[in-house]
C-alpha cells in the first residue's frame, strides 16, 4: 500500500524554544519511504540525530513569534498486518538484549502494580500472541473512546479507573498489562489510513514468537495501512514535539491518502489478516 501523509502544524511562542521534533519516518522491513519534503517557515538550522529506540529526531530552536512545519511524506507500507494466534512467548533468557527494557515498568505503564488483572483477562489463553490479543480485545471491549477524559499525565492505571481514554490511554494500558505478563511491549506512534477522526494515532507492539507484532485496541480487528514514526516505552519516548520552553501549538491538521502503487511495496510473512 503507498500512502501519502500531509502533516501541518503552526507554532506560537514569545521567546525562543529549543524543541525536538519527531516527524521523520524511518525506512524498514515493514515500510519504505518514497518520498519527503520538510518546509520550516521561517527557516532555521536543525540537527537530525537518532535516539536511544532508533527513532529519527529533529533538533531546532523555534524562534519567537513561532513557525510554521510542513512535512510530506510517501511511503510503501503493509496493507495488512501479520498475525500468529500459534506464536508463543519467548522465554526472558532468549530474548533480545534490545526487547529487555521494553519489560520494565515505565512512567505511563506501571505493569508492576497490574499483574493480577494481565492474569485476569488472560489466565485462559496460551502464553504467546494468545494472551496479548486477549487483552487487545478486553480494551477495546471494556474501555470507552473519549475525548476529555485523560490528559498528559494520565497513565495506564488511572485509565482503568476511568474506564475511558484516547489511543494513548489504550496503548499505554495494552503495554502494561502484556509486561506484567513478562512479555515484552513497545508504545508506538505514526499513522493510520482510515482513521476516525484523522490525527496522529498511537498503538502497541508485543514481542512474541520471536518477533514484534502489532496490536492497536482502538480497532475492532487487525488493519494494515500504518506507518511508524516513532518506538519507545510510552508516550514520554515517542512525542511528535518536546518544547524545553513556554509554547503552543495553534493549529495541527495531518492528512493520509492511498496512492497508486508503482511497485511492489513491504508484505508480510507471517499469517495475516485483512482489512
Amino acid at each position: 500500500m503507498r500512502l501519502q501523509v500531509i502533516h501541518q502544524m503552526r507554532i506560537k511562542n514569545e521567546a525562543p524554544c529549543p524543541a525536538v521534533a519527531m516527524l521523520r519516518p524511518r525506512s524498514g522491513l515493514a515500510q519504505w519511504m518514497v518520498r519527503e519534503e520538510y518546509m520550516l517557515d521561517p527557516w532555521v538550522p536543525t540537527v537530525e540525530y537518532t535516539d536511544v529506540y532508533g527513532n529519527l529526531c529533529q533538533r531546532l530552536t523555534v524562534p519567537a513569534g513561532g513557525m510554521r512545519i510542513d512535512v510530506e511524506v510517501v511511503m510503501d507500507t503493509e496493507d495488512a498486518l501479520a498475525v500468529d494466534p500459534d506464536a508463543r512467548a519467548t522465554p526472558v533468557e532468549e530474548l533480545p538484549d534490545a526487547a529487555l527494557v521494553y519489560l520494565l515498568p515505565s512512567r505511563y505503564c506501571p505493569s508492576d502494580r497490574m499483574e493480577e488483572k494481565a492474569k485476569a483477562i488472560a489466565h485462559m489463553h496460551a502464553p504467546g500472541y494468545a494472551q496479548v490479543e486477549a487483552i487487545r480485545r478486553w480494551i477495546h471491549e471494556q474501555l470507552r473512546y473519549e475525548y476529555g477524559v485523560s490528559d498528559s499525565a494520565t497513565d495506564a492505571m488511572q485509565t482503568l479507573e476511568a474506564g475511558a481514554g484516547v489511543c494513548r490511554d489504550f496503548a499505554h494500558v495494552g503495554i502494561a498489562l502484556t509486561r506484567a505478563l513478562r512479555i515484552p511491549a513497545r508504545m508506538v506512534a505514526g499513522y493510520l489510513h482510515g482513521l476516525e477522526p484523522m490525527d496522529m494515532h498511537a498503538w502497541f507492539e508485543a514481542f512474541v514468537g520471536g518477533r514484534w507484532y502489532t496490536f492497536d485496541a482502538t480497532q475492532a480487528s487487525p488493519r494494515g495501512g500504518r506507518i511508524v514514526v516513532g518506538y519507545g516505552r510510552d508516550a514520554a519516548d515517542v512525542a511528535f514535539m518536546s518544547n524545553y520552553g513556554p509554547m503552543d501549538i495553534e493549529d495541527m491538521t495531518v492528512s493520509v491518502e492511498k496512492l497508486p502503487a508503482t511497485g511492489r511495496g513491504p508484505s508480510s510473512k507471517a499469517k495475516t489478516a485483512r482489512e
